[in-house]
């Protein structure tokens, strides 16, 4: 398959959830690949690390990866007490699609969101994009700070294919793989200095990495705010198709002795 061929999303995915037995990948992609592709950065009730997912209900990200924590089932009281052991007393967690939390847990922040699920983009290279890696990370928290398209600390760049574009040989655009799902990719981190904005680059990182996770079989998908208007429309009139609003939420533990990475 090459990398501009779409061979069709897989089902259910315009739908806000799955079915009354079987939620759809996409509901809790955080747990999906925290327990997956990315077990690697996965941190467990009781400091246990990867192949730790079979016996909790609730992880997190290493701090220097990402902020995002994940419940197996936001609906099963197990899985937040296995939160709580994880953060600790008076601990904070950002996860994503919890309205309510429990009792005793406190919501700190929330933020609407949209997700997008790739259903006619035309995925191509970019012959002028290159690959950025962890020598690139300070110019990248830098363009990161300008834009503010969301979360990105010093290792997110390991999460998957992180693509630049420069100007004069500085970074002006990027784009990249965040949450990896079985069978789908999250396009993140999209954004473009101020001064270059206007001239397509973002749209060229998103088609161009979206072509690296076509190539792999993999469907995108991506977030963002549901303030974020331009970009939604953005979004859509290139091939992306609302999916589901979920909310991005941080919440403080019961108590007030937070755990602490060993």
């Amino acid at each position: 398959m090459s990398a501009g061929e779409h061979t069709g999303t897989p089902p259910d995915t315009t739908t806000g959830t799955g079915t009354a037995t079987a939620p759809h990948i996409l509901d809790n992609p955080a747990w999906a690949s925290l327990t997956g592709a990315h077990s690697a950065f996965a941190e467990h009730p009781g400091g246990l690390r990867a192949g730790a997912s079979r016996a909790s209900r609730a992880a997190r990200y290493d701090r220097d990866v990402s902020p995002f924590a994940a419940l197996a089932d936001p609906a099963d009281p197990r899985s937040w007490a296995d939160l709580a052991a994880l953060v600790g007393g008076g601990g904070v967690a950002s996860l994503a699609g919890v309205l309510t939390p429990p009792e005793g847990w406190e919501t700190v922040g929330a933020i609407e969101g949209v997700q997008l699920v790739d259903t006619s983009l035309r995925a191509e290279p970019a012959p002028e994009a290159v690959r950025l890696g962890p020598s690139d990370v300070p110019e990248v928290l830098a363009l990161i700070e300008l834009t503010k398209p969301g979360p990105f600390l010093p290792r997110t760049v390991e999460l998957g294919t992180y693509l630049g574009i420069r100007h004069r040989g500085r970074l002006v655009a990027m784009a990249g793989e965040r949450l990896h799902p079985p069978g789908w990719t999250e396009i993140s981190a999209v954004c473009t200095h101020p001064g270059h904005r206007g001239r397509g680059l973002a749209t060229r990182l998103v088609r161009a990495v979206a072509a690296g996770i076509r190539e792999r079989g993999e469907v995108p998908f991506l977030h963002t705010s549901a303030a974020n208007t331009g970009a939604i429309r953005l979004y859509e009139s290139i091939g992306f198709t609302l999916r589901r609003r979920p909310f991005f939420m941080a919440v403080r533990a019961p108590g007030n002795n937070p755990a602490k990475l060993p």
